[in-house]
């Protein structure tokens, strides 16, 4: 606890030193004021009129083809809730940033101050032709699903809503390496589904489609277990209900977890959420997934002593953190390269495969199911096997090879660090202060 809070009060600290994350910074050389002239009028007609003659040369003459657009209204955010546009902002920062640093996207926040989901539509429809892709962040369900399914009808540039995809990626990713250290099949496990927002029902969903039986699954929201009629659900909640619990089980979590091979939990912050008779209660060799942030539904040290075989959480200082930066920067690095037309699900269950064996190659066991963020190298894997993907689906306006695409995620990584490297030992962006320093301050 007193980690955690140190460090929050550290970021605070250090986020109003630097006055937010991101700034933005020229790319091209100017060495005299006269080059303005080329960059800007009137040398800069000359692009304007090889766009208007064909639009898809904007990808050539400018920012979009590496450009996001990190959207949010902020009604959804870690685990704050409903904050607002605004407070969201450091988030959204925080998310582009990651997007830069992992795979070299260029990325910018955009918080909205909108309450339907009507008006997130059209404003995202508005601004897209500054961008090569869609980044949605923090939106609350199920405003999420009816924004994240009208914009990938309406734009023909990739959509992803982070907490939705991002999340189910990664889980997955994580879930398969942890049922081959149980020797379990996930089309054979029960598994009980806690949170039936953006990113448990999506994680189901992705879940069905790697091959998880719908009828063994249980899906649990703040009402109790899903089941087919059940009243007041959304149509999302709806359709899966109508999938999944085939015993047809009511009641709440504590019914739900009866028997189950793996738990996923992506609720409310716990601790307390899952309790430990919960887990005595669960199969041989229970899965644990606790991922509410910033506190997981029960702490790691409680899931283990009650028995959990292997245990997952959201945070960087538990061991199997389950983060979305292991797939979203590399898919929309991917998308962006091959200018694709949207983001089919066989994008995401390529994602989840990178992963999932990325990490077996290093050697899995039971405090290491998934990669960790700072590899590097996983990144123009990953982007390279989903090149071959929207090749394969017709999505891509560009034929780019896996090789080609490896090479060149690998140099784009490289020279994106030794630039933010000599920035720094050169004092172009200032040094943080020493954190033993800042920590004695607090």
């Amino acid at each position: 606890m007193f980690l955690l809070v140190s460090t929050e009060v550290l970021a605070e600290r250090l986020h109003k030193l630097y006055k937010g994350k991101l700034s933005i910074f020229p790319k091209v050389p100017i060495q005299s004021h006269e080059e303005f002239a080329i960059w800007y009028t009137p040398g800069v007609a000359s692009p304007c009129r090889e766009i208007a003659k064909d639009v898809d040369k904007v990808h050539e003459y400018t920012i979009k083809g590496n450009l996001v657009a990190i959207v949010s209204d902020g009604s959804r955010v870690l685990g704050l809730g409903n904050i607002g546009p605004e407070a969201s902002l450091p988030v959204m920062e925080g998310k582009a940033l990651l997007l830069k640093f992992l795979a070299d996207v260029d990325a910018f926040p955009i918080c909205l101050k909108a309450s339907k989901a009507s008006e997130i539509i059209e404003t995202v429809l508005r601004l897209s032709p500054t961008f090569g892709g869609i980044c949605l962040e923090d939106i609350d369900a199920p405003k999420c699903f009816e924004v994240l399914e009208a914009l990938n009808h309406e734009l023909d540039i990739p959509v992803i809503h982070d907490d939705q995809q991002g999340t189910a990626v990664v889980v997955l990713a994580a879930l398969k390496n942890a049922l081959k250290i149980v020797g379990k099949r996930l089309s054979d496990i029960r598994s009980v589904h806690l949170g039936a927002g953006a990113a448990g029902l999506s994680v189901a969903r992705l879940l069905i489609a790697s091959g998880a039986d719908p009828s063994k699954m249980i899906l649990v929201d703040s009402k109790g277990i899903l089941y087919a009629g059940r009243p007041g659900m959304d149509r999302w909640k709806e359709e899966l209900a109508g999938l999944t619990n085939g015993e047809g089980r009511t009641g709440g979590l504590k019914e739900a977890m009866e028997g189950a091979d793996v738990v996923i939990g992506l609720s409310r912050p716990g601790p307390g959420v899952i309790t430990k008779e919960m887990i005595e209660s669960m199969a041989d060799d229970p899965i644990v997934f606790a991922l509410a942030n910033p506190y997981p539904e029960i702490s790691p040290e409680e899931a283990l002593k009650a028995g959990a075989r292997i245990v997952a959480t959201g945070r960087s200082d538990f061991p199997n953190q389950v983060n979305n930066a292991l797939a979203t920067p590399a898919i929309f690095r991917a998308l962006l390269d091959v200018r694709a037309k949207g983001a089919p699900i066989e994008v995401f269950l390529a994602a989840a495969d990178v992963i999932a064996q990325y990490a077996e190659e290093k050697g899995l066991k039971e405090d290491f199911i998934v990669p960790n963020i700072g590899d590097e190298e996983l990144y123009a894997r990953e982007a390279s096997a989903l090149v071959e993907v929207a090749v394969r689906k017709g999505i891509a306006r560009l034929r780019v090879s896996p090789e080609e695409e490896y090479e060149r995620v690998v140099s784009r990584i490289k020279r994106l660090r030794e630039a933010h490297r000599i920035m720094i030992t050169s004092s172009i962006i200032p040094h943080i202060p020493i954190i033993q320093e800042a920590k004695e301050g607090i």
